[in-house]
């Protein structure tokens, strides 16, 4: 015994197989989803798997057909009946059967895990030492009625050798044990966890079933007897009541008998007291008791013989029949035949004709060919140009890397000498490609990989070993040649028919002058026939399209190193035409840069035209000042001075223009070729420019626009409207040190670097400059201004419809997914920084650059109506996440929805959306947005309440019905994080 580490231990159970009247097998409750999963993963394996052969192992779990429902369940082997049988042990639910070994299947590892199934044993009883079959049976059924099927409390107490759990079960507060002992269909015994006592009792009553079928009515009797003393105490006086009872139903069966052996051995003493007549009416009395007995006999015996006579005029009737059916086939047998014979060869020759318009296995064939002798080989030039592209990568990573002016000329030398080498490298790779069919073999392989597939379906992993193609021509050998013998036999048969029909012909023919003899001609002419009828039927048989699992192993493994082969040699091609292009184009620029360098004096040359026309623009500036304060103030000089002051600024903002394309033109030749430059010309501020996204510019300056302050919303840092080439901008200061300059260009480079990828269809506010002041330490932020079109003023004003809101919120989102896959977290999505631009155009806007993720999140700017933008992880410490993001994007889409609807606050922050009436489609999507696991932005695009919404293209161009300035009421409404928005 063991199993003291789970005595007492608790657990519920459902019964589902009994042994006896004390052994039964249960299923833990919480094992339901294990049987089920064990269940699906068995009808898919088993169906397919290998049945075993052999001797099975005894301690591994197969699968077996349960014989009653033909499904598949786990079992394991207890004994071999012979070649064919086994008896398996269901080990999840408890019973056994014999099984034919074609039912037993290997299953997969996976399925390897313990019995779902507990034995049990109750604790404290044994079966009676003298239990019949009959109580056997009916003590069985008893524990069954209370277990099977029902959920049962079980407490262990302990653990046998073989797994038997010893318990005390109760099923409704019921000592399922009290009752087995109460039903007297078990004993208490002195030992409890002795288990093997039991199990010797069960197999004894097992194993005498038929002795105590025939017993004798004295064996019986005893054995009633012996059960009388090996009851449990205080059951004693029902236990006596039952045995009497069956000693009482015993006399009465066998009384005849009793009183005949009384009468033989008593004495005859009564006879001579009995009178003659007396005597005389007793034997009438038995004569006529005989001959009533007779004539029943007789009746029975009539009844009968009338019921074999009709069997066997039925039996006559089925034998004529039989041989008239025989006299019927003998007679048209000829006739018959020939038809049938005729039909199998019709079969035989479309069977013929189809398999010679269809070649076996040529397909395959052919594409083993076209990937093992037409495949290209990699260009031997190919190695050496990836080496020396390597070396030259490695060059032009130094010299980026470089910042010592005196290792400068030194690497750039190195690379130099390199470039040659690579420049000589993929003249030779261009030389020797342009030799090789890439295109027409691409092609080939597409259309072989595409033919192939629509045939043989998906390819699989495949074998690297090269003898799957040659067991594959190996077995298809052997394959037509087995078809080449079949087809020469059923030849051979064929002619041989022919043959002795033309005998027969001759021998037939009057006007014949041939003899011969009959026993020649006609020879063994049904044997002939049947030789004929079995060589079709086998070459019919002979399926060239049917293959057995071993077969289908071997073509599916050719065909997929052949799909193995397609790809890698398409990979190569791939490769192969890349170097090829990047070798051209490489080959191109080297020819250009080869014996020159780039300079810097284009943009020398606009920069110095640039100062020109700002000191002119400066200079017309203060001469509009003096005349403003001047007492001869003239307005038609003033018209004048401002129409040049106008001029000057486009002439400004053309050579800015022209500086960024120079300035991306140097960006693509450091990138690309020279890396040297920003360390050759550092007075041009290459770096800088390439570091902002193209944003940087120090051409341009805040004194040189014609800014409007707006001081009305300047609360936290400076705001200016101005107007450049027709379109309304806003010019946002931000106070930056020295130590943050770096961190603050960083952000907004990848947020300009996120715009860039999609533009206007990215959903977000462009940035179109970043630039600083020289009168003040301030760096300007230069943004579209859209007055009055974010969603604060627009509610506050005229509330958008639902579909209005629908329309701009998928905007909104497209501009969340476009962040959120730059790996950028906004932190302050608010409705004074979410834009409807005429009402219809969604656009995120930007935030404070300034400001990490979680300092914007915590802003007071926040919140809408009385609705908290911050989402309940980030009142809990955590910090600022994309789903952070889409909380408050359903806040949003909350406030919009919800109009003036009262509504409720849960503790968690998240407002109560069950209660207030709106869209159906829009309420789910709201709920998925407040939950724990929210919808990301892509997920929101693709919700059923966006799907009718047409997409609309962002356009950077204010809104004309938007032109107009609002109060200042409302102007004071508006909050500073919005990227659009004055006020940040």
């Amino acid at each position: 015994m063991d199993g003291d580490s789970e005595h007492d231990k608790v657990e519920d159970v459902v019964g589902c197989h009994v042994e006896d009247a004390v052994t039964f097998w249960a299923q833990n409750v919480s094992r339901c989803n294990d049987l089920l999963k064990l269940s699906c993963a068995l009808a898919e394996a088993c169906p397919r798997a290998n049945a075993v052969f052999g001797k099975p192992d005894f301690s591994k779990i197969y699968g077996g057909c349960f014989s009653e429902d033909r499904c598949w369940y786990r079992c394991m082997v207890q004994q071999v009946i012979n070649n064919e049988k086994c008896q398996v042990l269901y080990i999840d639910y408890g019973n056994s059967e014999v099984l034919n070994r074609s039912d037993i299947v290997e299953i997969p590892p996976n399925l390897q895990c313990p019995s779902v199934a507990k034995k049990y044993r109750l604790w404290g009883l044994q079966l009676p030492t003298d239990q019949n079959l009959n109580m056997f049976d009916q003590g069985k059924k008893f524990l069954s009625s209370l277990v099977f099927e029902k959920e049962i409390k079980i407490r262990h107490k302990a653990k046998h050798e073989d797994g038997t759990v010893i318990a005390q079960a109760e099923y409704e507060k019921i000592d399922i044990g009290e009752e087995v002992a109460k039903a007297g269909f078990a004993e208490k015994c002195t030992s409890p966890g002795n288990a093997k006592d039991v199990e010797e009792r069960k197999v004894d009553v097992m194993q005498n079933q038929h002795q105590k079928i025939k017993v004798s009515v004295p064996l019986w009797v005893n054995r009633s007897d012996r059960a009388l003393y090996s009851i449990p105490r205080g059951r004693f006086d029902q236990v006596v009541a039952s045995a009497r009872n069956q000693n009482s139903t015993g006399n009465r069966t066998f009384a005849p008998k009793e009183k005949m052996l009384a009468s033989t051995s008593a004495p005859d003493t009564s006879l001579a007291q009995i009178r003659p007549d007396q005597k005389l009416s007793e034997e009438k009395e038995v004569l006529r008791r005989e001959n009533v007995n007779l004539l029943q006999r007789q009746k029975e015996l009539e009844l009968k013989v009338q019921q074999l006579k009709r069997e066997l005029q039925r039996e006559k009737d089925s034998s004529r029949k039989t041989a008239e059916s025989f006299e019927e086939t003998i007679r048209t047998y000829i006739g018959m035949k020939m038809r049938s014979l005729a039909a199998q060869v019709k079969a035989l020759k479309e069977v013929r004709h189809t398999n010679k318009n269809s070649c076996f296995g040529e397909q395959l064939s052919q594409a083993i060919k076209v990937v093992t002798e037409e495949c290209l080989t990699v260009p031997c030039s190919l190695e050496k140009l990836q080496k020396t592209w390597t070396e030259y990568n490695l060059a032009q990573e130094r010299l980026r890397l470089c910042r010592n002016v005196d290792e400068r000329d030194e690497l750039i030398t190195k690379r130099d000498e390199v470039q040659q080498n690579l420049y000589s490298a993929a003249e030779e790779l261009i030389l020797e490609v342009d030799q090789l069919p890439l295109s027409g073999r691409s092609r080939t392989l597409q259309e072989l990989s595409v033919s192939l597939e629509m045939v043989y379906g998906q390819g699989s992993e495949a074998d690297d070993s090269e003898e799957v193609f040659q067991q594959f021509f190996k077995w298809k050998n052997v394959k037509m040649k087995k078809l080449i013998c079949v087809r020469n036999d059923t030849d051979t048969a064929l002619q041989i028919l022919a043959d002795w029909f033309g005998g027969i012909v001759k021998y037939f023919d009057l006007m014949s002058e041939a003899s011969s003899d009959l026993e020649e001609v006609v020879g063994n002419a049904d044997e002939i026939l049947r030789k004929v009828e079995l060589a079709i039927c086998e070459e019919l048989d002979t399926d060239l399209n049917e293959h057995d699992e071993a077969e289908r192993g071997i073509i599916m493994s050719a065909y997929n190193k052949v799909i193995h082969n397609i790809r890698q040699e398409q990979s190569m091609i791939t490769v192969i035409q890349n170097r090829y292009l990047a070798s051209v184009e490489f080959k191109k620029q080297a020819e250009e840069w080869l014996n020159r360098r780039p300079d810097i004096n284009n943009l020398l040359s606009i920069k110095k035209t640039m100062k020109s026309l700002k000191a002119q623009l400066r200079w017309k500036l203060v001469e509009k000042n003096n005349l403003e304060e001047s007492d001869d103030y003239s307005e038609f000089e003033m018209t004048g001075i401002k129409e040049e002051i106008a001029d000057l600024r486009n002439r400004v903002l053309q050579e800015i223009s022209k500086e960024q394309e120079e300035y991306e033109k140097l960006t693509y030749l450091v990138q690309k070729w020279f890396p040297e430059l920003p360390l050759l010309y550092p007075e041009a501020g290459i770096l800088n420019y390439m570091n902002s996204g193209g944003l940087l510019t120090r051409s341009l300056e805040r004194d040189l626009l014609d800014a409007e302050p707006m001081k009305e919303l300047s609360t936290k840092r400076p705001l200016v409207c101005s107007e450049i080439q027709g379109q309304k901008v806003l010019l946002k200061g931000y106070s930056v040190a020295v130590s943050s300059e770096a961190k603050v260009i960083e952000r907004v480079a990848k947020y300009h670097r996120a715009w860039d990828q999609q533009k206007e269809k990215s959903g977000l506010l462009q940035l179109l400059f970043l630039l600083f002041c020289k009168s003040d330490p301030l760096v300007y932020l230069m943004v579209p201004y859209y007055p009055g079109a974010s969603l604060g003023a627009l509610q506050a004003d005229t509330p958008l419809t639902l579909e209005e809101a629908l329309k701009v919120m998928k905007g909104v989102a497209q501009g969340l997914q476009t962040l959120h896959g730059a790996n950028i977290v906004h932190g302050s999505l608010h409705g004074n920084n979410v834009f409807a631009v005429n009402r219809k155009q969604g656009i995120v806007g930007d935030f404070d650059f300034t400001k990490s993720e979680e300092q914007r999140a915590a802003a007071n700017t926040m919140v809408v109506s009385t609705l908290s933008l911050v989402s309940p992880e980030l009142k809990m410490g955590q910090p600022a996440s994309p789903a952070s993001d889409m909380y408050a994007y359903g806040c949003l889409l909350f406030w919009l929805c919800v109009q003036n609807q009262e509504f409720g606050i849960k503790e968690d922050g998240t407002p109560e959306v069950d209660v207030v009436v709106m869209d159906d489609k829009v309420k789910s999507l709201l709920l998925n947005l407040f939950c724990c696991s929210r919808l990301t932005a892509e997920q929101v695009l693709r919700d059923d309440c966006f799907l009718i919404v047409d997409a609309i293209p962002v356009s950077p161009q204010p809104s004309e019905e938007h032109d107009s300035e609002k109060t200042d009421e409302k102007k004071t409404q508006l909050t500073e994080e919005n990227g659009t928005n004055p006020t940040q």
